[in-house]
Order: C-alpha cells, then structure tokens, then sequence
C-alpha cells in the first residue's frame, strides 16, 4: 500500500494546497508539533486556509525529538485526523508543509522565523517548556535557560523555546521586519502575558539583547494573545493507522485521533492579517480567564483526579474510570461540591451545563484515552488545575477534603511509580514530570505513614509553597485522605466508599 503523500493523497488532497503545493510560503511557525497541535491548531489553520485561502501553511519545529520529522516529512506535512464519536470521521489536513528539527535544524528554524513572509508563532510546549517559576515568571537558574543567556551570539543555538524566540525577535529587529505575534496555546493560566513577560525577561538579562534599548523598548509592543484550548486528543495507537489505511487505502505513519468536540478561544487582540480563523469556529473574546478558569476547573481538575486515583486502581484509560461507580461519583462530587463553587461565571455558558457535558464526554466509548498520559508532568500541571482551586476554598471557608483526596493520590502515585520501579527496573512505566528525580528520590523515603511522608511532601517548596504548608485545613485534609489511600497502594482493598458523602450508591 502506497504511503501517504502529495503525490498519492488523489481527490483527498485539501484543495488549497493544489496550486502551491510544492513551494508555499511559512505564514505560522509552531513550536511543539504533538497530537494536540495537529488535531486543533492545524486542523482550524487547514479549515481556514480552505475557506479563505492565503499564505498560511505551517513550519512546525520540533524543540527535541525527531519522530515526528521522521512520520510526516516523508508525506509531504499530510496525515489524517480522526474525529471518534460513535462515527468516526476522517480527513486529510494539509497545513503543515515541513517539521524541522530545532538540534538538527536550528538555522533553518531561525529562516523560518525571520522570513518575511512569517507572522505568527502558536506553541503547544506544555507548561515545563516555559521555564516559569512558582510565581510565573521566567526561571533564570533554569538550566536551558541559564545557558542561553550566556549565548555568544544570537545565531547559536539556544536550548529553550524562550531564548530561540527572542532570538528571531532580535534577528528580525536588526532586518527592519515587524515583530511576530507569538501564541501560547497551552493549559498555562494567563498565558499570553506569561510568555510576554518570560521573553521580556530573558531579553532584559541577555548580554547580547540588553544593550540595544530600542529593541527592548519594541517588546513592550510585542503581541502574545492569552489562549484557551480544549479537545481531548488520545494517543495515537495501531487501531488507528489500520483504520486510515482502510479508509483511505494509504499508510499514515502517524495520524491524530480526537473527539469531535474541539475549542480554541483566543484573546481579540491579533493584527489585522491574520488567517481566517474566527470564520471557522475560533472564539475571540476580550476575556479568556474566563473561559480559561472554567476548562481548567471543571474539566483538567477532574481528568487529573481520574488519571491518579484511577490509576492507584489499576484502571488503564478514562472511560474505563468513568465506567468505575465509586470513582465517577467521587469526581463527579468533587466537582459538585468543591470545584463549582470556585468558577465565576462567564457570559453565555452555563456552568453546570458545560460540567455535564465534560463527563459525557469522558465517558466516549470512542476515545481511548490513557490515564498515564494525563499523568504526565503532575507537578506543573496541578499547579494550574487543583491548587488555585484549593486556594480559593481555603480563602472562602469551603471544603477541600476532596481536592486534598485528589492532591495525596498524586503522592500516592508518585510512591506507585517509584514501588514499580524498584520491583520491575528498566520495565518499570516511568514517572514522565520535570521534577522526577526530586519526586522518586522523596518517595524513596517514604513509609506509607502520612505523619512520615506528608512532612516529606509538604517540604518540596517547588511544589507547595508557604501559604498551604502552614494552612492547618489544607494539611489535616491532606493527611487523612494521603493515610486513607495507603491501603490501597499496599494491595488492599480499594474502597472508596470512605471518601463519598451524600451521593447514593
């Protein structure tokens, strides 16, 4: 069977790239090209590009690995999305025209970045490939970013997304070209002004950039649109490729599956070319926090609730969660009891309304999605989704038992990865966070005992700061819902009936 390509696509072939498609102009460079990105961005800039044309088409750039070079390059940037109801749609998306490989490629990133037909830059590098701090702003003794403020030059390479981008501002300063509008597309609260701020930052403690006032003085112009971002995009797996090849009678060495729900809200505040977006579905407001406290409230608290406590079960994906009785009611009463009343209202969506409508979605026989992806980088991820939750009902009085519940099962399942892998060794599933060897070497210390391990946690001031440390609510909850789930990490019995109260069985 032929692979995927320009070539063999036949009738399949967006029609926008046609004409051009041997030469297209780089409209969008995207940091970060994973499943998320090619099922949302990619997909609303193909959608865009066939409604309205224009030069649009994608450079994305991979910061480290070179899978995803390897799959799509050899099939021209094409692959083909799978939208999983109880129907699975297919289609080809055409917007990518090269994946570059920032190690192996860097001059011909920076090309990209500073040609002039290049406008924007949408990143999906998940919360870590900022290098924030605990306070959000720019780590400067981050090691990649250390490093790259000690750059000779801003050709040389540089190791994080921060510094390579600052870098293309620079370049394109001294050629007399405007600044590109630079979009954050990831589950990062306020995430515009944190990537301005961050490339603000390093330009202002870069040797190299510090000493030209005009530029620093242009970032202050510079446009970084806050993002809000949602679809639930599982893992690519071997069901899926033989899927495509059935279909569509060609080899898709990596297509992206998604559910077919897919929201992108962006701050109104892009120059005035811009690709066509907002024509096919993209929602542009003057506030996101909105819309953006509510996804990562009432949709991210829950599934990293189901990813931890699920997998302490032994459950493998998030239906299957959804398909365990005591574990959906908890969460369900996690969100009812302690979440919602945490989300201010935003105009023109009902609340209780769009929490209903997450839980059917989790529960798509359709979409296989993996609790031990959803696991991935707790440490970053539960300080956008549970702990300013908690600080808010800590703040107004309200429960946190459950949000204690959902905070210790991430400790519990820290000690999980560690226990497997002292028993299995190298076939062990690893611990996938940046803190990694700071968490297993804490695990390795602890005894199941909550009055020995959460001393040991709460000391990870890079995790928990001073004011939950010291709050006698947030420690007390956390220490009896940490003692209650040891059971269950020792092989006991796994009851959660003891943490439910006032939900029928």
């Amino acid at each position: 069977m032929n692979r995927l390509s320009l070539s063999t696509a036949g009738a399949l072939l967006p029609v926008y790239l046609t004409p051009q498609g041997d030469n297209p102009q780089i409209g969008i460079v995207h940091l970060g090209p994973g499943a998320f990105f090619r099922g949302h961005q990619a997909f609303y800039t193909d959608a865009a590009m066939a409604k309205a044309g224009g030069n649009w088409r994608i450079c994305a750039v991979s910061m480290r690995s070179k899978d995803v070079a390897q799959a799509l390059n050899p099939q021209d940037g094409l692959y083909a999305l799978a939208q999983m109801e109880q129907d699975s749609h297919l289609s080809l998306i055409g917007s990518i025209a090269e994946v570059l490989v920032a190690p192996v490629d860097y001059a011909k990133v920076q090309a990209r970045l500073t040609a002039a037909s290049c406008k924007y830059v949408t990143m999906t590098i998940t919360e870590k490939g900022y290098c924030l701090n605990n306070s959000g702003e720019l780590d400067l003794t981050h090691a990649d970013i250390a490093a790259d403020l000690q750059l000779a030059d801003a050709i040389s390479q540089a190791k994080s997304a921060i510094g390579l981008l600052t870098q293309a501002l620079w370049l394109r300063h001294q050629g007399g070209l405007p600044l590109l509008t630079l979009m954050s597309c990831d589950n990062l609260t306020d995430n515009g002004h944190k990537l301005k701020a961050a490339v603000r930052c390093f330009a202002a403690n870069a040797t190299i950039f510090a000493k030209d006032v005009d530029f620093l003085l242009q970032l202050t112009e510079l446009i970084c649109p806050c993002s809000m971002v949602d679809s639930i995009t599982p893992a690519t797996d071997d069901a899926l490729r033989d899927l495509v090849a059935t279909r569509l009678g060609v080899q898709d060495a990596w297509p992206v599956k998604r559910e077919a729900f897919c929201q992108w809200v962006v701050e109104d505040i892009l120059p005035a070319d811009q690709p066509a977006w907002r024509d096919v579905g993209v929602v542009f407001t003057k506030d996101v926090t909105a819309f953006e406290k509510a996804k990562l409230r009432l949709l991210n608290a829950p599934h990293s609730t189901l990813a931890y406590l699920g997998s302490l079960l032994g459950i493998e994906t998030v239906f299957d969660a959804m398909a365990h009785p005591q574990l959906s009611q908890l969460v369900r009463q996690l969100v009812e009891s302690e979440i919602l009343p945490s989300v201010p209202l935003v105009d023109g969506l009902d609340l209780q309304q769009y929490s209903q409508d997450i839980f059917r979605r989790f529960e798509n026989p359709s979409v296989r999605h993996l609790l031990a992806q959803i696991a991935w980088d707790g440490s970053q991820k539960l300080q956008m989704r549970l702990l300013p939750v908690l600080r808010d009902n800590l703040a107004a009085g309200r429960s946190v038992q459950l949000l204690a519940l959902a905070i210790a099962s991430w400790l519990q399942f820290i000690r999980l990865r560690a226990a497997q892998a002292a028993e299995l060794g190298a076939a062990a599933p690893a611990l996938v966070d940046p803190l990694a060897p700071l968490l297993l070497a804490t695990a390795a210390q602890c005894t199941g005992d909550a009055s020995t391990d959460v001393p040991l946690w709460l000391a990870l001031d890079s995790v928990f700061a001073a004011d939950l440390i010291t709050h006698t609510a947030f420690v007390s909850a956390l220490w009896q819902a940490y003692q209650q789930l040891s059971p269950i990490l020792a092989g006991g019995p796994a009851d959660l009936s003891q943490f439910l109260s006032g939900v029928d069985a």
